[in-house]
């Protein structure tokens, strides 16, 4: 049974003792990109019926106005500005990636910060340094126990960005390092998400509720709310519970060093990122076969394209979004190719073929036989063959 006492605090040390002398020009850049990057997804998203929804619902319970709604006029207390930010920036499927994990990195953390800001003043740089240690902690979490932890259905930007809130918050509220133990231990046990619910509004309230709880984590802790000494590799810890065992070196191993925050993709399609390559190939070939009619489609690519994407039964425009085995072509789609509104209304291709060839996915599609009126060569999409051969494709086929 896994009994690794020193992880938890391990972590702590480094989010006590770093200063943001400490960290390299090039990561704070990243930060200051990835914050652009979230107001610019919560701001697309802050209207969207889930979060209206969940803004009438949490308004009910809500006394004070003590925090800003990103692209409302609302105001409400700072946990639920937290939850509903968070949300906002998740809902589209369009927020930034932390690529060896998948974890979208921003969401959870930034709310959280942005939400305690409002309630105790803080500087630009001391924020900035929160969120990038609240990163580094998420990812580092996450990486242990990566890519099974995701394969076995647990969203793991909600299951691990508890830990990032808490730790961003931690840091703002100069906790020391017990008491961030105790922050990252009440974390620990509010971490939850499931990918059953990606494609529907639940999958944004595990997200929600990832910076909405870690935020609250740290205020216990600040006022002595105490928890468990090895909240992540104790007996009956986070990673014994996940039942995975964890590669704890990838926690530790140069803390303070390299950042994870550089592993940081932004999305140029509102989907999933494993996605990607394949519209930038039918993008590129589309336009390079502008007269064509497509009869068949073969995808190829890496295994996570195939668990998390093969859905042609989707019937929804926010699964769809999650679905390769769309249907879509540009004259069908007079919106900009791979904006929002262009995948969110996109129709799905009603057969699908599959088959397993080692670690490769293959999925046939045909489009039905009234829209057939040739038989040309079916276009290939490969991660390899991609314009921009994005890391998200993971391992190219070969």
């Amino acid at each position: 049974m896994l009994n690794k006492p020193g992880v938890t605090q391990s972590l702590a040390h480094l989010i006590v003792a770093t200063r943001w002398d400490n960290i390299p020009s090039a990561v704070r850049h990243q930060a200051k990109r990835s914050f652009m990057n979230f107001f610019a997804v919560a701001l697309a998203g802050c209207r969207t019926g889930p979060v209206e929804i969940a803004l009438r619902s949490l308004t009910e319970f809500s006394g004070d106005k003590q925090a800003t709604v990103v692209g409302r006029a609302e105001r409400i207390d700072a946990l639920s500005a937290a939850f509903l930010n968070a949300a906002s920036a998740n809902v589209y499927d369009f927020c930034d990636t932390h690529v060896r994990t998948v974890i979208h990195p921003t969401s959870p953390v930034a709310p959280a910060l942005l939400a305690f800001a409002e309630l105790r003043r803080v500087s630009g740089c001391d924020l900035l340094l929160a969120f990038i240690l609240g990163q580094e902690v998420q990812a580092r979490i996450g990486l242990a126990i990566s890519p099974n932890h995701y394969n076995k259905g647990w969203h793991i930007t909600s299951t691990c960005g508890v830990f990032g809130a808490a730790t961003g918050s931690g840091k703002l509220l100069a906790l020391d390092e017990t008491k961030m133990v105790w922050a990252l231990g009440t974390a620990s046990t509010q971490s939850s998400g499931l990918c059953e619910c990606l494609g529907t509004p639940a999958k944004s309230v595990s997200v929600g509720n990832a910076a909405r709880n870690g935020l609250w984590s740290a205020l216990l802790a600040e006022k002595g709310f105490d928890g468990p000494p090895e909240p992540l590799a104790g007996v009956q810890g986070f990673y014994h519970a996940m039942g995975e065992p964890p590669n704890l070196s990838l926690v530790t191993d140069g803390l303070g060093e390299s950042w994870e925050i550089m592993q940081t993709s932004y999305k140029p399609y509102p989907c999933g990122f494993v996605i990607h390559p394949v519209l930038d190939c039918v993008l590129d070939w589309r336009r390079d076969n502008p007269k064509s009619d497509v009869t068949r489609v073969v995808v190829r690519g890496n295994p996570l394209l195939a668990a998390r994407t093969d859905r042609p039964n989707s019937s929804t425009g926010a699964s769809r979004k999650s679905a390769c085995n769309m249907r879509w072509r540009r004259r069908w789609s007079p919106e900009k190719p791979g904006s929002i509104s262009s995948l969110t209304r996109a129709r799905t291709i009603p057969r699908c073929w599959r088959c397993a060839e080692r670690s490769r996915w293959c999925a046939i599609r045909h489009f039905p036989p009234s829209r057939r009126r040739s038989r040309s060569s079916p276009p290939m999409a490969r991660p390899t063959s991609c314009r921009n051969r994005r890391r998200a494709a993971a391992t190219p086929i070969r």
